[in-house]
């Protein structure tokens, strides 16, 4: 390990890259001084030794785009009035320089101009900007932050702020200062999307690569414009738009993991293929006759991982100084990866686990992602439309050996399981966006979207053998001792979700200050969001005959001579000759309806009206205080194995959620926040459909009688900005939830997982710290940079709730399933909160000329133990154990149009996991490896 870093730290001082914009541009308005100060229109606007000018357009508007970073003398001038010369007007690669003036026939004092710089929301510097100057508590990340940290996803990218961590293996899932999935909201440009995932609310974030994204917002205080459904933040992910010159441009990469690479073989599911697009129907007349496909593993290609992505861009201005501009990307990516340890579960009081099995996993994941925009701009009125398609995949072969039930089932070991896995989702979002400026004090702002998701889990598969005599563990294995008809099945599972969103917001400004702004804004609102779920699965279960059904005689079933071919057994000869019969839980060919999937649809509708005042009390003092009234109603039906004749659940009720924020402006480069709201968090459909979702080592199902919790929020914030990129900042926050809902272990024979309402009441309080400074900060008379930067952000929170036994007995007596659960504390922090988080990194850019740098940074991540599973009946919590993790990204600009870029992941290669803490016994563990990946990207 030492070797690496000191190969880092070597690195970090030759090679860097950053992927800024090369060009800056120069807007601003020209106003007629002998006509009150009215528009100037056709006035020449020349930037002097160059060719590049423009005039200006009715309004007196005008643009200079494409200039390459510098100092410039702007020249204005029209017949009859004084020319005026602008001088040191500094352009910016990536910055918008705004030069407003007027032009009369006697001439203008260089007092009178005025020279502001703004930037993209892709930089550091411009979200920072926007930071300081928003009145609510809000942070976001950039493009350009995510490029210089060499973040891939949004699920990493969040977690690259204060007090954001990501669930290890969950698929995206994080967590918002202790808070987790149900307690967040994902909005992409600010509409909400669909999960893609019955498990989840939210849609996984890793879906969503860096190459679409121009900046993730995250509000961590509720705004009246969000839904009230979250407490731990709204995760809002912008699209990147193009507003430059047309640009074209190719990117590659390849990498690997050390362990996936140090596998002499790869294996996955036979069937599927490397491309991410693959379905699979179950076979006709499948209760009559064998007909599946393979159930067997086979090697696959080499696990090289490579992306590929193309990126183009262009804009049009018209005569009227209107804009059309487009931007478009389509990318490719895989990644292969390999887990070696054990997998553990139920375990008991007295530490034994009731399955102990050595664990293998095999993984392939694919991500393809197709996104446009097309954008049209005039003076007051702008209009967007969006359209993103993202398939994304998991293939998996896991395969377990040992102990599938230490009391009844190969108890002395020698079983094998394996279960291979190809999951597909595929999400539609289009999206229609508007602003206008209909007044002077009058805004209109609109969105509407359309959205579908589709889950599939076509054909998972798995099979179980135990030895022949459970008392020889290391002997011959068969089906001889088959316990249950589902250990060996194949499952076909569809999730559809459909979602229609609309917002629309007027604000009305008054109360103009000497400035020419307004002090004074108030907003009226309307938002809805109509959602669909269907759901519906299919496992055909092969029992295994153990007597003859007209002699009752014990029927002698064969030895598997190789347990990686299962289709020497599962086989048209076998089931003719009666060793095997296929049925659902329905039942098998005899029954009528047996093949009807077990299924699960809903209808959530939430309606939102929201009324907001902003007002500026005093140029240091800004508040803002709404309410936001919400009716939400949804219903769940099903009919599954554990409800066959089927039932439903509903609620509908009115929520109506105040929110205060205040900003203090105690100098021009500090501030001083303050937020309190109320929100509430809704259970999710699989928590409250009376389904059961089986994995190896645990049992999942719905409680109906599960209701949303209610959340009370405050936060305090300090915050200053020494230089526009630097920040430092200092924060507390509280939260009080009613009704917090856990997943919990229920009292049952084979320790299943519900969901509850688990006490009466849970609270969190923290504290946060952010750091960015520029040690370094040289910039020569060429504009180059030699820069040396570090960032730094930690939280601390403690966490506790109260378990109430009592209280999810009494409010289930009347539901379809009673649950009973006995926790082992009466008191316990929240599931998924860490005591502490740490983030940290160290940037190095040097710039040797305007087409060619070098940057490397070093990022650090660390989170403390957290609650994975509370622990029941006197057996302890099971635990994720704090991990770090050091990740080097290094990056070259080689020219004008070549980049290179390296990096580093995961270099500490910690081992992940999971542990029951009472009695202190490991219950899953594995370690990830060390990933690299090399990448090159063209500009044409």
């Amino acid at each position: 390990m030492k070797r690496i870093l000191i190969f880092a730290v070597v690195l970090m001082t030759a090679f860097s890259y950053g992927q800024e914009p090369t060009t800056g541009s120069i807007i601003g308005k020209i106003t007629d001084k002998e006509l009150n100060n009215e528009p100037l229109p056709f006035a020449n606007v020349m930037v002097a030794n160059t060719s590049k000018g423009t005039t200006t357009d009715m309004d007196g508007l005008f643009e200079i785009s494409n200039l390459e970073p510098g100092s410039y003398t702007v020249v204005i001038s029209f017949i009859g009035y004084e020319t005026l010369q602008v001088p040191n007007v500094v352009v910016v690669a990536g910055k918008v320089t705004e030069v407003n003036t007027g032009l009369g026939a006697s001439s203008v004092s260089l007092d009178e101009v005025v020279i502001t710089t703004t930037v993209s929301r892709e930089s550091e510097t411009a979200l920072l900007l926007e930071q300081k100057k928003a009145v609510e508590i809000k942070t976001a990340i950039g493009a350009q932050e995510l490029s210089r940290k060499g973040v891939g996803d949004a699920a990493t990218a969040v977690t690259k702020t204060t007090g954001i961590s990501k669930e290890e293996g969950s698929g995206g899932g994080v967590f918002v200062r202790g808070l987790g999935d149900r307690y967040n909201v994902t909005t992409f440009n600010g509409l909400p999307l669909p999960s893609n995932n019955p498990s989840r609310k939210n849609i996984e974030l890793d879906l969503f690569s860096t190459d679409i994204i121009e900046a993730i917002g995250i509000d961590k205080t509720f705004n009246v414009r969000n839904y009230g459904d979250f407490a731990g933040a709204n995760i809002d992910i912008t699209s990147k738009n193009y507003r430059g010159s047309g640009f074209f441009e190719i990117e590659i990469g390849f990498g690997g993991n050390t362990a996936s690479l140090s596998e002499k073989d790869f294996y996955l599911p036979e069937g599927a293929n490397l491309t991410g697009f693959h379905n699979e129907y179950y076979p006709d007349y499948v209760l009559w006759e064998y007909n599946f496909d393979t159930w067997d593993r086979e090697k696959t290609i080499l696990p090289i991982e490579n992306s590929f992505s193309l990126k183009g861009g262009d804009s049009y201005t018209f005569d009227d100084n209107s804009r059309l501009s487009f931007f478009a990307v389509g990318s490719f990516e895989n990644d292969f990866i390999f887990k070696e340890g054990v997998s553990r579960g139920s375990v008991q009081a007295n530490g034994v686990p009731r399955k102990d099995f050595d664990y293998t996993a095999y993984q392939y994941n694919t991500n393809t992602t197709l996104m446009g925009n097309l954008g049209y701009k005039t003076l007051n009125h702008f209009i967007q439309y969006n359209t993103l398609y993202i398939n994304s995949t998991t293939q998996k072969q896991e395969e377990f050996f040992g102990v599938v039930d230490v009391f009844d089932y190969a108890p002395e070991g020698g079983a094998f399981v394996q279960r291979g896995t190809f999951d597909r989702t595929s999400l539609f979002v289009n999206q229609l966006l508007g602003d206008h400026t209909l007044y002077e004090n009058f805004d209109v702002n609109w969105g509407a979207s359309y959205n579908f998701v589709e889950n599939l889990i076509p054909n998972r598969r798995q099979n179980i053998v135990t030895p022949d005599d459970w008392d020889e563990p290391e002997g011959a294995k068969s089906f001889q001792r088959t316990l249950n008809a589902s250990d060996n099945h194949r499952f076909y599972q569809d999730l559809e979700e459909i979602e229609i969103a609309a917002n629309m917001s007027g604000t009305y400004k008054f109360k103009k200050n000497e400035d020419e702004d307004f002090d004074g804004k108030v907003t009226l609102g309307y938002s809805g969001r109509i959602k669909e779920v269907d759901f519906q699965s299919t496992q055909f279960n092969f029992r295994i005959t153990k007597r003859d059904p007209i002699n009752n005689s014990v029927i002698d079933q064969p030895l598997i001579e190789d347990i990686y071919n299962m289709d020497g057994y599962f086989n048209q000869s076998n089931f003719d000759a009666g060793l095997f019969t296929i049925a659902t839980f329905r039942g098998g060919s005899s029954i009528a309806n047996a093949l009807d999937p077990q299924t699960f649809s809903g209808n959530q509708d939430i309606h939102a009206g929201f009324l907001s005042v902003e007002y500026a009390f005093s140029p240091k003092l800004v508040v803002i205080a709404g309410v936001r009234g919400e009716s939400i109603k949804q219903t769940i039906e099903w009919s599954t194995s554990l409800d066959p004749e089927g039932n439903s659940s509903s609620f509908d009720q009115f929520e109506v959620l105040p929110m205060l924020s205040m900003r203090y402006a105690i100098n021009d480069k500090q501030n001083l926040k303050f937020a309190a709201s109320k929100t509430y968090t809704l259970p999710q459909f699989k928590e409250r459909a009376l389904f059961q979702f089986e994995e190896v080592t645990q049992v999942y199902f719905g409680n109906p009688s599960l209701y949303p919790s209610t959340d009370y929020n405050v936060d305090v914030k300090w915050e200053m900005f020494p230089e526009s990129d630097e920040l430092i900042s200092v924060g507390a926050f509280g939260k009080y939830i009613k009704d917090p809902i856990n997943e919990s272990t229920v009292n049952s024979a084979t320790n299943d997982i519900s969901y509850v309402n688990s006490g009466d009441w849970a609270y969190v309080l923290g504290g946060e710290i952010e750091i960015r400074k520029n040690l370094i900060d040289i910039e020569n008379n060429k504009l180059l940079k030699d820069k040396l930067s570090i960032g730094f952000n930690v939280s601390y929170m403690y966490s506790n709730q109260e378990l109430n036994p009592d209280k999810i007995l009494e409010e289930t007596a009347n539901s379809p399933v009673q649950l009973s659960v006995d926790f082992t504390n009466d008191e316990d922090k929240l599931s998924g909160a860490s005591d502490l988080l740490l983030n940290a990194d160290v940037t190095y850019l040097k710039e040797f000329s305007k087409d060619k740098n070098i940057q490397s940074t070093l990022a650090f991540n660390y989170f403390s133990d957290r609650i994975f599973a509370l622990g029941t009946e006197t057996r302890g919590n099971i635990v994720e154990k704090g991990i770090p993790s050091l990740d080097l990204i290094i990056k070259s600009q080689l020219s004008e149009k070549m980049e290179l870029g390296f990096s580093a992941k995961n270099l500490f290669n910690p081992s992940i996991e999971r542990f029951q803490d009472n009695q202190d016994v490991i219950v899953s563990s594995y370690k990830k490896g060390l990933g690299f990946n090399l990448s090159l990207t063209y500009k044409l």
